[in-house]
């Protein structure tokens, strides 16, 4: 068992009072806390998000479009779970109408690509999946746990009139400027155990109590353990909620009774 290195992030956009089990860090803003990958699983990193504000307006390449941009890391799909939002939280993810890149960059520069995005309210349980090439925006009011691909590369097509750097021509690059696939969004994914994604790059699973056999079948090599509402241990050391640990398999877990974790492991 390994349990992961925390990496605490202050941003701007980020909460001064984070939910439990998490400490707050007083005068601090912190909008992320992710997890060192380990050397056994390096392409697949695990994020905490904790937002008070909304994040720009943003898209991720695929692997070939990173490569064809000359960009030195992957591309990025990644998938939201929601822990916590308060009322009226909203997620911005495509759009409502197709747009070819001129209308992207014209909404871009006028900023009308915020109204012309879909903005879906969230509550805890709610799950999406973001392709790579998908625009879209984390709002206010929100705490998840992001499963996403190990890469860096984020550029930004719209910040609302904040002084960081855009990247427009490459926004218009890789952005698909249409809606957002119904069957990558669920609600209620706490209430039971169930895959939540198994694509080109990883796979995760929600379980609750003991994983049913298929899902340990599923994780019979190196995989990340999240405990969400109640502690496991992992080759019987605890690993607590708030963390993250490399187990060998899923037999090396002792799952809590009644408790929900996640299960990450590469594609």
């Amino acid at each position: 068992m390994k349990l992961l290195p925390r990496r605490i992030v202050e941003k701007p956009w980020g909460k001064n009072d984070l939910p439990p089990p998490f400490e707050s860090y007083s005068g601090k803003s912190i909008g992320e806390i992710w997890f060192e990958p380990p050397p056994e699983l390096p392409s697949v990193l695990i994020k905490y998000i904790f937002t008070s504000d909304k994040l720009s307006v943003q898209v991720h390449p695929s692997d070939a479009q990173a490569r064809a941009l000359g960009e030195q890391d992957r591309g990025k799909e990644e998938c939201w779970l929601i822990l916590d939002a308060e009322p009226g939280a909203k997620l911005g993810i495509g759009f409502g109408q197709h747009l070819d890149g001129e209308a992207l960059r014209t909404a871009a520069l006028d900023g009308s690509i915020e109204e012309l995005m879909d903005w879906y309210p969230v509550q805890r349980g709610d799950f999406f999946y973001i392709p790579a090439g998908t625009v879209h925006a984390i709002g206010a009011g929100i705490s998840l746990i992001e499963i996403q691909q190990n890469s860096d590369i984020t550029y930004r097509f719209y910040d609302y009139g904040r002084p960081r750097e855009l990247h427009l021509e490459q926004s218009v690059a890789v952005a698909r400027g249409e809606p957002h696939d119904p069957s990558l969004r669920r609600h209620g994914v706490l209430s039971k155990p169930g895959k939540l994604a198994s694509g080109k790059y990883f796979r995760a699973d929600c379980v609750i109590g003991e994983p049913a056999a298929d899902v340990q079948n599923a994780y019979d090599g190196p995989c990340l353990v999240i405990p969400v509402d109640a502690a496991v241990a992992v080759a019987g050391e605890a690993v607590d909620v708030g963390h993250c640990a490399l187990a060998a398999a899923a037999a090396d877990v002792a799952f809590s009774a009644s408790g929900t974790c996640l299960l990450v492991r590469p594609a």
